[in-house]
């Protein structure tokens, strides 16, 4: 009896059996309509993450480009102190938001992301406004800014054709590694030379390493040094003007090459002279010549 039971219902069982496979296998291979609307839903947030992800990146590259520009062109015009990186991105958290958004759920993380670019475009604006600001105190203080250095002391051509930037350099005779106090340029005995800023002479003579020196006292606590020349062509006490003809390039002094040797000092303390061409420059221009500051290693004194 029971052996019919079990070849009457056998047929059945089998039937059910292969129906269970080919239901799993349909479930696990085709995608149901449900499946298939989360899916393209998941990829279109994915698409959406990945371009507000770059505009993420955009933004902030604008924002590090306006802070560089505004700590080396505005605030140094209006001898106002450099904005910190805490300061300027107070409040934005990258690094932590960043980490926080590896385990967020699709939809969190691009809320997320919108949220940061909307702190982002707010730091744009307070930039703005911050260069609309400074740039109103210019307009006020005309008198300051005309007193300010703010060309460079040879003709265009020769920016490019830097000896040596600002910082540490080894010297050209000792062999040793000092602190470079300004910049120099290799040009022609002869290339005119010109005062960057309003002022009154105050040395124009030898000056031992120097050769022949001239040193313009600006006021507002600026002065420069434009160092080696072959003909000192400015006298002691007399007034000069941005652009006025000062010297010509030499050989002088401590010199191994005709070059000019030129300082920017603030209260007597020396200051890199490539933050002191804003009005000579354009922003890629600015950009070029950072660089070649940084590489200029060569010091001709």
């Amino acid at each position: 009896m029971r052996h019919r039971v079990a070849a009457a219902i056998g047929p059945y069982v089998w039937a059910v059996a292969v129906v269970g496979v080919l239901a799993l296998a349909i479930y696990s291979f085709v995608e149901t309509p449900r499946e298939k609307r989360l899916r393209s839903e998941n990829e279109r947030l994915r698409s959406r993450v990945d371009l507000l992800g770059r505009r993420a990146d955009e933004a902030i590259a604008v924002m590090e480009d306006l802070a560089e520009r505004d700590n080396n062109f505005y605030r140094v015009m209006m001898q106002a102190e450099p904005l910190s990186d805490a300061r300027r991105y107070a409040g934005l958290e990258r690094q932590r938001v960043f980490d926080r958004l590896d385990s967020l759920p699709d939809d969190r993380l691009v809320v997320l992301v919108r949220n940061k670019l909307d702190r982002l475009d707010q730091m744009v604006y307070s930039q703005i406004k911050s260069f609309d600001y400074l740039a109103a105190l210019t307009d006020s203080s005309k008198t300051r800014v005309t007193h300010m250095p703010a060309i460079q002391p040879v003709p265009e051509k020769y920016l490019r054709t830097m000896a040596s930037g600002y910082g540490a350099r080894r010297d050209p005779v000792y062999g040793t590694m000092k602190f470079h106090e300004g910049m120099d340029f290799s040009a022609p005995v002869g290339t005119p030379v010109y005062a960057t800023a309003d002022g009154t002479v105050k040395t124009s003579s030898w000056q031992s390493s120097y050769g022949n020196l001239i040193e313009i006292d600006h006021g507002f606590n600026y002065t420069t040094r434009y160092a080696h020349l072959s003909k000192l062509i400015a006298k002691p006490g007399q007034k000069v003007s941005r652009g006025d003809l000062i010297g010509l390039v030499g050989n002088t002094g401590k010199s191994t090459g005709p070059h000019l040797h030129y300082e920017v000092r603030y209260r007597g303390a020396p200051q890199n002279p490539v933050n002191y061409y804003f009005y000579d420059l354009t922003p890629e221009q600015y950009d070029e010549i950072i660089g070649l500051a940084e590489n200029a290693g060569h010091v001709m004194d």
